[in-house]
Protein backbone atom coordinates (compact mmCIF):
# COMPACT_ATOMS: atom_id res chain seq x y z
CA UNK A 1 0.00 0.00 0.00
CA UNK A 2 1.44 3.48 -1.26
CA UNK A 3 1.47 6.30 1.49
CA UNK A 4 -1.35 8.01 -0.69
CA UNK A 5 -3.51 4.89 -0.20
CA UNK A 6 -2.89 4.44 3.53
CA UNK A 7 -3.35 8.16 3.98
CA UNK A 8 -6.75 7.59 2.23
CA UNK A 9 -7.80 5.27 4.16
CA UNK A 10 -7.21 6.61 7.26
CA UNK A 11 -9.45 9.18 6.42
CA UNK A 12 -12.42 6.89 5.25
CA UNK A 13 -11.86 5.18 8.71
CA UNK A 14 -12.24 8.31 10.95
CA UNK A 15 -15.36 9.14 8.73
CA UNK A 16 -16.91 6.37 9.76
CA UNK A 17 -20.27 5.68 8.27
CA UNK A 18 -20.47 8.72 6.64
CA UNK A 19 -21.96 8.36 3.27
CA UNK A 20 -19.45 8.90 0.13
CA UNK A 21 -19.42 12.28 -1.41
CA UNK A 22 -21.19 13.28 -4.73
CA UNK A 23 -18.59 12.23 -8.17
CA UNK A 24 -16.71 15.49 -9.27
CA UNK A 25 -17.53 16.04 -12.49
CA UNK A 26 -14.05 15.67 -14.21
CA UNK A 27 -15.65 17.31 -17.66
CA UNK A 28 -14.17 20.31 -18.87
CA UNK A 29 -13.24 23.28 -21.11
CA UNK A 30 -10.57 21.99 -23.80
CA UNK A 31 -10.69 24.45 -26.52
CA UNK A 32 -11.51 28.29 -27.05
CA UNK A 33 -14.11 29.71 -29.55
CA UNK A 34 -11.25 30.77 -31.78
CA UNK A 35 -8.68 29.10 -33.62
CA UNK A 36 -5.43 29.25 -32.99
CA UNK A 37 -3.52 32.50 -34.69
CA UNK A 38 -6.48 33.96 -35.05
CA UNK A 39 -7.58 37.82 -34.76
CA UNK A 40 -8.63 37.37 -31.75
CA UNK A 41 -6.48 35.56 -29.88
CA UNK A 42 -3.45 37.23 -30.71
CA UNK A 43 -4.99 40.63 -29.71
CA UNK A 44 -6.10 39.41 -26.45
CA UNK A 45 -2.49 37.94 -25.86
CA UNK A 46 -1.06 41.29 -26.82
CA UNK A 47 -3.91 42.88 -24.04
CA UNK A 48 -2.71 39.99 -21.24
CA UNK A 49 0.93 40.78 -22.11
CA UNK A 50 0.60 44.43 -21.72
CA UNK A 51 -1.25 44.26 -18.66
CA UNK A 52 1.35 42.54 -17.39
CA UNK A 53 3.98 45.64 -17.99
CA UNK A 54 5.58 43.38 -21.16
CA UNK A 55 6.15 45.04 -24.44
CA UNK A 56 4.88 43.55 -27.41
CA UNK A 57 6.38 44.31 -30.85
CA UNK A 58 4.86 43.13 -33.71
CA UNK A 59 7.09 41.50 -36.73
CA UNK A 60 6.65 39.70 -40.09
CA UNK A 61 6.92 35.93 -39.55
CA UNK A 62 10.52 35.36 -41.41
CA UNK A 63 13.58 35.79 -39.58
CA UNK A 64 15.17 38.69 -41.04
CA UNK A 65 12.13 41.06 -39.82
CA UNK A 66 12.43 38.56 -36.64
CA UNK A 67 15.58 39.90 -36.60
CA UNK A 68 15.69 43.79 -36.99
CA UNK A 69 12.81 44.07 -34.72
CA UNK A 70 15.27 42.08 -31.67
CA UNK A 71 17.84 44.15 -32.91
CA UNK A 72 15.41 47.66 -32.53
CA UNK A 73 14.40 46.44 -29.51
CA UNK A 74 17.50 46.35 -27.91
CA UNK A 75 18.93 49.09 -29.38
CA UNK A 76 16.29 50.99 -28.38
CA UNK A 77 17.18 50.13 -24.25
CA UNK A 78 21.14 50.57 -25.09
CA UNK A 79 21.84 46.78 -25.43
CA UNK A 80 24.34 45.49 -27.50
CA UNK A 81 25.30 42.40 -26.14
CA UNK A 82 23.27 39.20 -25.84
CA UNK A 83 23.48 35.60 -25.54
CA UNK A 84 20.85 33.41 -27.14
CA UNK A 85 19.12 30.05 -26.83
CA UNK A 86 21.24 27.34 -29.21
CA UNK A 87 18.58 26.83 -31.68
CA UNK A 88 18.02 30.30 -32.30
CA UNK A 89 18.27 31.17 -35.99
CA UNK A 90 21.59 33.40 -36.68
CA UNK A 91 18.85 36.03 -38.47
CA UNK A 92 17.18 36.67 -34.96
CA UNK A 93 20.33 38.10 -33.58
CA UNK A 94 22.45 39.16 -37.31
CA UNK A 95 21.76 42.88 -35.96
CA UNK A 96 23.37 42.45 -32.35
CA UNK A 97 26.83 43.95 -32.09
CA UNK A 98 27.69 40.95 -29.55
CA UNK A 99 25.47 37.89 -29.70
CA UNK A 100 26.88 34.56 -28.48
CA UNK A 101 25.62 30.92 -28.62
CA UNK A 102 24.63 29.81 -25.05
CA UNK A 103 26.51 26.02 -25.14
CA UNK A 104 25.58 25.54 -21.89
CA UNK A 105 29.34 26.23 -19.99
CA UNK A 106 28.00 29.71 -18.37
CA UNK A 107 27.59 29.84 -14.71
CA UNK A 108 24.54 31.50 -13.20
CA UNK A 109 26.90 34.21 -12.26
CA UNK A 110 28.09 34.65 -15.71
CA UNK A 111 24.93 34.64 -17.33
CA UNK A 112 23.82 37.45 -14.17
CA UNK A 113 26.60 39.67 -16.60
CA UNK A 114 24.76 39.63 -19.75
CA UNK A 115 22.51 42.30 -20.37
CA UNK A 116 19.63 40.45 -22.10
CA UNK A 117 18.76 36.74 -23.69
CA UNK A 118 17.30 35.61 -26.76
CA UNK A 119 15.12 32.72 -27.18
CA UNK A 120 12.33 31.45 -28.90
CA UNK A 121 8.89 29.80 -27.20
CA UNK A 122 6.58 27.21 -28.34
CA UNK A 123 2.98 28.11 -27.17
CA UNK A 124 1.25 31.34 -26.19
CA UNK A 125 -2.32 31.31 -23.51
CA UNK A 126 -3.93 34.20 -24.85
CA UNK A 127 -6.76 34.06 -21.76
CA UNK A 128 -3.95 33.93 -19.79
CA UNK A 129 -1.00 35.69 -21.27
CA UNK A 130 1.38 33.11 -20.56
CA UNK A 131 4.19 32.11 -22.98
CA UNK A 132 5.72 28.71 -22.18
CA UNK A 133 9.46 27.73 -23.38
CA UNK A 134 10.19 24.15 -23.31
CA UNK A 135 13.99 23.76 -22.59
CA UNK A 136 14.81 22.77 -26.58
CA UNK A 137 17.40 24.29 -28.64
CA UNK A 138 15.16 27.31 -29.57
CA UNK A 139 13.98 28.11 -26.56
CA UNK A 140 17.43 26.72 -24.23
CA UNK A 141 18.09 25.88 -20.69
CA UNK A 142 15.80 27.38 -17.94
CA UNK A 143 18.51 29.30 -16.45
CA UNK A 144 19.08 30.74 -19.43
CA UNK A 145 15.39 33.01 -19.52
CA UNK A 146 15.36 32.96 -15.46
CA UNK A 147 18.69 35.08 -14.96
CA UNK A 148 19.52 37.83 -17.11
CA UNK A 149 17.86 41.24 -16.62
CA UNK A 150 16.10 41.16 -20.01
CA UNK A 151 14.59 38.82 -21.65
CA UNK A 152 13.50 39.21 -25.38
CA UNK A 153 11.42 35.86 -26.50
CA UNK A 154 9.95 35.81 -30.26
CA UNK A 155 6.12 33.96 -30.20
CA UNK A 156 4.95 33.09 -33.58
CA UNK A 157 1.42 34.18 -34.10
CA UNK A 158 0.57 30.04 -34.98
CA UNK A 159 1.24 29.26 -31.84
CA UNK A 160 -0.93 31.36 -30.08
CA UNK A 161 -4.13 29.42 -28.66
CA UNK A 162 -6.90 29.94 -26.85
CA UNK A 163 -7.03 28.42 -23.86
CA UNK A 164 -4.63 26.61 -20.88
CA UNK A 165 -5.15 23.39 -22.16
CA UNK A 166 -5.04 23.83 -25.94
CA UNK A 167 -1.65 25.42 -24.63
CA UNK A 168 -0.55 22.07 -22.57
CA UNK A 169 -1.36 20.05 -25.79
CA UNK A 170 1.51 21.54 -27.54
CA UNK A 171 3.92 20.99 -24.65
CA UNK A 172 6.08 17.75 -24.49
CA UNK A 173 5.69 16.50 -21.33
CA UNK A 174 9.53 15.15 -20.87
CA UNK A 175 10.66 18.45 -21.31
CA UNK A 176 11.17 21.13 -18.69
CA UNK A 177 8.61 24.02 -19.10
CA UNK A 178 8.94 27.17 -17.81
CA UNK A 179 5.40 29.39 -17.86
CA UNK A 180 6.05 33.03 -18.74
CA UNK A 181 3.78 35.15 -17.66
CA UNK A 182 5.11 39.20 -18.17
CA UNK A 183 8.23 40.19 -16.31
CA UNK A 184 8.79 38.50 -12.97
CA UNK A 185 7.45 40.80 -10.00
CA UNK A 186 5.89 39.99 -6.68
CA UNK A 187 4.03 42.28 -3.96
CA UNK A 188 4.87 40.27 -1.09
CA UNK A 189 6.03 43.32 0.86
CA UNK A 190 3.70 45.73 2.05
CA UNK A 191 1.85 45.44 -1.41
CA UNK A 192 4.27 47.28 -3.24
CA UNK A 193 5.26 45.90 -6.79
CA UNK A 194 8.88 44.60 -6.99
CA UNK A 195 9.88 43.97 -10.13
CA UNK A 196 13.10 41.27 -11.63
CA UNK A 197 13.07 39.06 -8.26
CA UNK A 198 12.92 35.92 -9.17
CA UNK A 199 13.59 36.64 -13.05
CA UNK A 200 13.71 39.21 -15.82
CA UNK A 201 12.95 42.76 -14.72
CA UNK A 202 11.97 43.49 -18.51
CA UNK A 203 10.51 40.81 -21.07
CA UNK A 204 10.00 42.09 -24.75
CA UNK A 205 7.77 39.63 -26.93
CA UNK A 206 8.45 40.26 -30.35
CA UNK A 207 5.19 38.74 -32.00
CA UNK A 208 6.21 37.53 -35.26
CA UNK A 209 4.11 36.87 -38.67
Amino acid sequence: MSARDEMLARIRRARGDASEGPPVPGSYRVAGEHAPGSDAVVAQLVDRLEDYRATVVRAGGDDVAIGAAVAAALAGRGIHEVVHAPGVPDAWVRGVHVARSDDGTASARDLDAVPAVVTGSVAAVSETGTIALDGGPLCGRRALSLVPDTHVCVVRVQDVVQTVPEGLGRLDPTRPTTLISGPSATSDIELSRVEGVHGPRTLVVVLAG
